[in-house]
């Protein structure tokens, strides 16, 4: 899937949802989305993502010692974040309603 400014605002939204289930860090959330099917995602796209929403205040970030090497950012949801998420998903539901009726037309 092609990096689009598109794709980037989507990312957002789905980054924070799975934020809003789940303190993670940064290559744990990579690997789920992923498994959600965002197969040609990298790491390069999700670090700074995840930087732009901590300097906006919609996720906190938190290091916390690896038993498996150096300390992680592990990353949470902020009241803020909820905010955005929340009207992400408004968003995003009258959006894809539309965008559905013009490609199924016809």
């Amino acid at each position: 899937m092609k990096q689009t400014q598109l794709l980037k605002g989507i990312l957002e939204g789905c980054v924070l949802s799975i934020l809003k289930d789940e303190t993670t860090y940064g290559y744990e959330l990579v690997q789920k989305l992923i498994q959600f099917g965002f197969t040609d995602l990298s790491a390069g796209t999700v670090y700074p993502l995840l930087q732009k929403l901590e300097k906006q205040h919609m996720i906190s970030g938190e290091l916390r010692a690896s038993p498996d090497g150096p300390n992680r950012k592990y990353y949470s949801l902020t009241e803020e974040g909820i905010d955005r998420l929340e009207e992400f998903n408004n968003q995003w539901e009258k959006l894809s309603d539309i965008v559905n009726v013009i490609l199924k037309r016809g």
